[in-house]
């Protein structure tokens, strides 16, 4: 008798499109050209708030904390966004004091790219990135790939995008070799302001020699913003035969200023 789940053909998909997500990456990887993985971190607000761990203190003098963990309209929110370099062992977290939308998330790479990706790259002609398939990361977030195409027309290359089927994050490679040991290094830490928060996650550091560089985006995120038809259209995205939902390449128009 074949006992298999209601639902087995979608699992065998989700389990091949982790296996070429994984493969794009370590193909890439070997070859000298950027290719960098997305995900976003999830902490708490920026107060005075208990950090999961422990860590040594004087006898006596234990770092007093909060209870409840409520956003403090004073110091706002942080929205720390990574990416991770496989193939150079570097990371980038932008901590956004702003909602997390695909504004901020596409921003992230951006900043990402011009900050530390295209000094190690300048003859990239094509980045490929591989993200979750939810939240900012969407796969069916129609913003993300505006502002993925805005990007490629920016710098002019080739961006081939592969995201995880839902269920799938722990298989992305940034959650094991950059925000596990991110974490690790802020454990036991009050996480009292966005300072103290981008310190600790540019002060992690490997034995493997796995660098970071953190900083704060201050910049306004709306949510709720709506792509119309025509701008979407305008984008010139290009699906794969296998799970085209997933699995893209967006490439820069032509006719610049098209993508508006």
């Amino acid at each position: 008798m074949d006992i298999r789940p209601l639902d087995w053909d979608a699992m065998q998909g989700a389990k091949c499109a982790v296996w070429r997500a994984t493969r794009a990456i370590r193909n890439a990887a070997a070859r000298p050209r950027p290719a960098s993985q997305t995900f976003k971190l999830f902490w708490n607000e920026p107060l005075q708030y208990k950090n999961a761990g422990s860590e040594w203190n004087p006898e006596g003098e234990p770092e007093q904390v909060k209870v409840h963990d409520f956003v403090d309209a004073g110091l706002g929110r942080a929205s720390p966004y990574g990416v991770y370099d496989i193939g150079a062992d570097e990371g980038w977290v932008s901590v956004g004091t702003d909602h997390d939308t695909a504004a901020f998330a596409v921003q992230t790479i951006r900043r990402w790219w011009f900050t530390m990706g295209r000094p190690r790259y300048p003859h990239a002609r094509e980045l490929k990135i591989t993200a979750d398939g939810g939240g900012s990361n969407g796969s069916r977030v129609r913003l993300r790939k505006l502002k993925l195409a805005r990007f490629a027309q920016e710098t002019g290359f080739t961006i081939r995008v592969r995201h995880f089927p839902p269920g799938t994050s722990k298989w992305n490679k940034i959650e094991h070799r950059l925000f596990s040991f991110i974490s690790m290094n802020g454990r036991g830490r009050p996480l009292i302001s966005h300072e103290v928060i981008v310190n600790l996650i540019a002060s992690t550091k490997t034995r493997s020699g796995l660098t970071v560089r953190s900083e704060i985006d201050t910049y306004s995120y709306p949510k709720g913003l709506v792509v119309s038809d025509t701008d979407f259209d305008a984008i010139n995205l290009f699906r794969d035969e296998f799970h085209g939902d997933w699995n893209y390449s967006i490439e820069p128009l032509k006719n610049e200023g098209v993508v508006s």
